[in-house]
């Protein structure tokens, strides 16, 4: 019932910010800076922001900047299953640059939550991202998605991009992939297949949440799993294309993100209140473009969720050598051709320093002169992946990486 009562309550809702953002917009006018009328004006887009939508924003990459000269950007689907697709930045007349599979978390947001992250890496590379669907928008008829089947779509998308590019791809997986994106990579090693990832690099992500616990990690082992499939698992009502499909709500992941830091969101928002009414709305539209992307869920399939729930975040299935892929036990020790970085940010509250480094000790094959670490100083969870520091201090160890491992 708790999808339902969450759907009755935005259908109520909706004519009063549709009325809103009406409103906002019919008091807009320019040289009104300061005045009563910009205050009216600016609290009712306010209000009217006050909602989460459903759908993926557009990633907007149109060009990207390559040796000093600007290339278009076209996106392209490459290969496309009912619950995700490969996406690809394509560059039609610039050199050829080494593939990339940016791996995008599955976790109540959409992959545009690494827009920078991917246009950033475009600038040296032919970038393609996992683009995963809204689980409320997949049919009943499509079966299930547990975590061997977002392992098993890694391997069918960087089998795609090595037909296509004809070279093997670089894997840089964001956060709560790292875990899959290992164990795929040690499936592969251990079938010697000859798409297996030529480079793969680890960011923020929670390989032995054994390590430095966060409070998310003291979360999911705070009850049994059974709790979390009684009360935060839901099935979706009526009118969506997954009618029935049991899901884990996006909206229920951003009300737990919020909550962590429901300080700072309340001061974002009145500090977009306070740029619109002053006119700086240079500074209004950053906060604006953050929030759009931000309240935009995606719901996760159940099975999906409650597998990674249970063994990333309270067996350590990985860590501890007992993860089972379809009746096959993972064997991280089998990865040798693959070089290996991992990345962490020294505030991270999400994956704390540690837990994504225990991948190196996990893979004994791989050589040392392959293995790079990497912690960022003074940043949080998302700087590992955005902002300043990782298009300045991250992303060349990236990259150097990357076209290292290439030699």
């Amino acid at each position: 019932m708790l999808y339902q009562a969450y759907q009755v309550q935005t259908d109520l809702l909706s004519p009063f910010r549709l009325f809103t953002q009406w409103l906002g917009s019919a008091l807009w006018f320019d040289r009104t800076e300061g005045t009563p009328l910009r205050r009216l004006a600016a609290g009712s887009e306010m209000l009217s922001r006050l909602r989460l939508t459903h759908v993926r924003p557009a990633y907007g990459i149109a060009d990207v900047r390559v040796n000093d000269e600007q290339y278009p950007v076209v996106e392209e689907t490459t290969l496309a299953t009912p619950f995700g697709q490969l996406l690809h930045f394509k560059k039609p007349s610039a050199p050829w640059q080494p593939p990339v599979m940016l791996v995008a978390p599955l976790s109540g947001h959409f992959a545009t939550l690494l827009r920078e992250t991917a246009r950033t890496l475009l600038q040296d590379h032919d970038v393609y991202i996992t683009d995963w669907h809204n689980a409320r928008d997949v049919g009943l008829h499509h079966g299930r998605f547990g975590l061997d089947d977002y392992i098993d779509a890694l391997m069918l998308f960087t089998q795609a991009i090595t037909a296509q590019a004809g070279a093997r791809a670089h894997w840089v997986a964001v956060c709560q992939p790292c875990v899959a994106a290992l164990a795929a990579t040690a499936l592969m090693a251990e079938d010697d297949r000859p798409d297996q990832p030529q480079s793969l690099t680890l960011m923020a992500g929670p390989v032995d949440c054994r390590i430095n616990p966060t409070e998310v990690n003291k979360l999911a082992v705070s009850k049994p799993i059974d709790w979390f499939e009684r009360n935060l698992v839901s099935t979706v009502p009526l009118p969506h294309k997954g009618f029935m499909r049991r899901v884990y709500p996006g909206f229920l992941q951003l009300t737990a993100f919020i909550s962590m830091n429901p300080e700072r969101h309340k001061q974002s928002f009145k500090d977009m209140y306070r740029h619109l009414v002053d006119g700086d709305l240079d500074k209004a539209n950053v906060i604006r473009e953050f929030y759009d992307e931000y309240l935009a869920v995606n719901d996760l399939p159940a099975e999906f969720y409650l597998e990674t729930v249970e063994k990333v975040f309270q067996t350590y299935d990985l860590p501890r050598g007992v993860l089972q892929y379809r009746d096959r036990t993972v064997n991280t020790a089998a990865i040798r051709r693959t070089a290996l970085l991992t990345v962490e940010g020294e505030r991270d509250d999400i994956c704390s320093v540690g837990q994504t480094v225990a991948a190196q000790d996990m893979c004994p094959g791989i050589r040392p002169y392959l293995k790079t670490h990497h912690v960022q100083t003074g940043v949080g969870h998302y700087g590992v992946f955005s902002g300043r520091r990782w298009n300045q201090q991250i992303y060349p160890r990236v990259r150097d990486v990357i076209h290292a491992s290439m030699g």
